[in-house]
C-alpha cells in the first residue's frame, strides 16, 4: 500500500498532464501540530495553521515522524506552501501508511477469531487496504485509521472477556480520534454492570488527560476547535443539513451540533444491543455470532455520522466500511459483496459533485447497501435450525421413555 500510494502521488498526476505531486493537504497541519507538541509548544496545538479539531492523540501518533524529519534536515512548512515536490513527503507518506496499517492487522485478528480461512483473510486485507487509500494517501488522516484499529482491538478484547484491556484500548482510540465515541455506548451496553464504572473510568482517562493539558495551555483555542468542529462547505461537500448548521466566521459552519444528533442515535443503537444482550446473556468469551453482530452494530453507529453531517469529505465514509468488512470476514456470501461495495464507494466518493443532495444521497445509499450486505444472517436454514432444536440428543429419548 505504501509503494502504490507513493507511486500514485508522485507519478500519477502525469497521466492528467500535471507535474506537481498529488499530496494530501490535511496531513501537513497535523504534522505541524506534532512538531509543536514535540517542542512542548502546547499553546500552539490548536492555533493556525494546524487546523486540528481532534484530540491531541492525533498529533502524538505523528511525533515519531517529527523526531526523524527534524534531524534529517527535511523542511516542514505551512500547508499549501510546501512546494510541488516536498522531500518530507518521501518519509511522511510511508510513515502514515505504516501506522494506519494497524486497522488492517486488527481486522485480520478478528477474522482469525471468527475462523475465516486464509483466502477470506486475503480478500479482507485487499479490500481493506484499498478502502484505506482514501483515508491516508488521498486525504492524510492516519488518526482515523489508528483510532478504528484500536477500537477493533478493544472489541476483540471485550469478546475475549478482557474488559480492562478493552477499556484502555477504547480510551486510546478516543484520544486519537473522538469519532469512535459513537461506538462507546455499545461497549458500555455489553459490559457487566459490576465492571461498568471501572470500564468507563479507564476509557475516559487518556482523552480527558490530554484534553485537560491542551486546554490548560490555551483554553480558548482548544475549546473552540474541539466543541465547534468547524468545516468548510465551500471546499468540501455540503449536505442537506447545511441549511440548519450554525454559521461561523469566514464561511465556516459548525459540525458539532449535527454530531450531537449522531451521538443520540448511537445511544438508541446501544439500547437495542443492550436488550438483545439481556435476552441472551453471555458469560465468558463471546461466540462468533455474537462478535459478528456486535461488529455490525458498531458499523451502524459509525455510519450514523454521515447521516447528520452538514459538510462531508470522502474519507468520512471509511470507518463504517472498515468495520463492516471485519464483520463479514467469515462468510463469502457477505464478504464478497461488502468488499465490492466498499471499494466501489471509496473511489466513487472522490467525485466533485457540489450539490447538497447530489453527492450526499448516493453516498448514504452506498453505506446502507454495504450494511445490508454485512448483516450477520444466522448460519443454516430455518428448517435445519428448527430441526436441531426439536431433535433430542443421543440418549435423551431413552431417558424420556423411562429407560436407564
Amino acid at each position: 500500500m505504501a509503494a502504490a500510494g507513493m507511486a500514485g502521488t508522485i507519478w500519477g498526476p502525469r497521466f492528467y498532464g500535471k507535474t506537481a505531486w498529488a499530496l494530501p493537504d490535511d496531513l501537513w497541519g497535523t504534522l505541524i501540530a506534532a512538531q509543536r507538541l514535540a517542542h512542548l509548544d502546547l499553546a500552539g496545538l490548536y492555533t493556525w495553521p494546524t487546523q486540528l479539531v481532534s484530540l491531541p492523540g492525533a498529533a502524538i501518533i505523528l511525533v515519531p515522524a517529527i523526531a526523524v524529519i527534524g534531524p534529517a534536515g527535511l523542511q516542514l512548512t505551512v500547508p499549501h506552501a510546501h512546494g510541488p515536490y516536498p522531500s518530507v513527503w518521501l518519509f511522511a507518506g510511508p510513515y502514515q501508511v505504516a501506522i494506519s496499517a494497524v486497522v488492517l492487522f486488527a481486522a485480520d485478528a478478528i477474522a482469525e477469531r471468527l475462523g475465516a480461512t486464509r483466502p477470506k483473510r486475503f480478500w479482507l486485507a485487499a479490500a481493506g487496504a484499498t478502502a484505506l487509500w482514501s483515508v491516508t494517501v488521498r486525504w492524510g488522516h492516519p488518526e482515523d485509521a489508528v483510532a478504528i484499529g484500536l477500537l477493533l482491538y478493544a472489541i476483540l478484547a471485550l469478546a475475549d472477556a478482557k474488559p480492562a484491556r478493552s477499556a484502555w484500548l477504547a480510551g486510546a482510540a478516543v484520544a486519537v480520534q473522538p469519532l469512535v465515541l459513537l461506538a462507546f455506548p455499545l461497549l458500555a451496553a455489553v459490559v457487566e454492570p459490576r465492571r461498568l464504572a471501572g470500564y468507563v473510568a479507564r476509557a475516559a482517562a487518556p482523552g480527558a488527560l490530554l484534553l485537560a493539558v491542551a486546554a490548560a495551555a490555551n483554553w480558548t483555542a482548544t475549546m473552540h476547535a474541539v466543541t465547534s468542529q468547524p468545516n468548510y462547505p465551500a471546499i468540501d461537500h455540503p449536505t442537506p443539513w447545511i441549511y440548519v448548521a450554525p454559521r461561523i466566521a469566514d464561511g465556516q459552519v459548525a459540525a458539532g451540533p449535527g454530531r450531537i444528533l449522531a451521538i443520540v442515535a448511537a445511544l438508541g443503537c446501544a439500547l437495542v444491543v443492550a436488550r438483545r444482550w439481556r435476552t441472551a446473556p453471555r458469560a465468558g468469551p463471546w461466540g462468533s455470532q455474537a462478535l459478528t453482530e456486535f461488529l455490525w452494530w458498531t458499523a451502524v453507529t459509525l455510519a450514523i455520522r454521515s447521516a447528520f453531517e452538514p459538510v462531508m469529505v470522502a474519507y468520512y465514509l471509511w470507518p463504517p466500511l472498515a468495520v463492516a468488512l471485519a464483520a463479514a470476514a467469515a462468510d463469502w456470501s457477505r464478504l464478497l459483496p461488502v468488499g465490492a461495495t466498499a471499494v466501489g464507494l471509496t473511489f466513487f466518493s472522490q467525485v466533485q459533485w457540489r450539490g447538497a443532495w447530489t453527492w450526499w444521497t448516493p453516498m448514504v445509499a452506498g453505506l446502507a447497501l454495504t450494511l445490508f450486505f454485512a448483516w450477520p444472517r444466522p448460519r443454516g436454514s430455518r428448517r435445519s435450525r428448527s430441526a436441531s432444536q426439536v431433535l433430542p440428543e443421543p440418549g435423551e429419548q431413552l431417558a424420556a421413555d423411562g429407560a436407564p
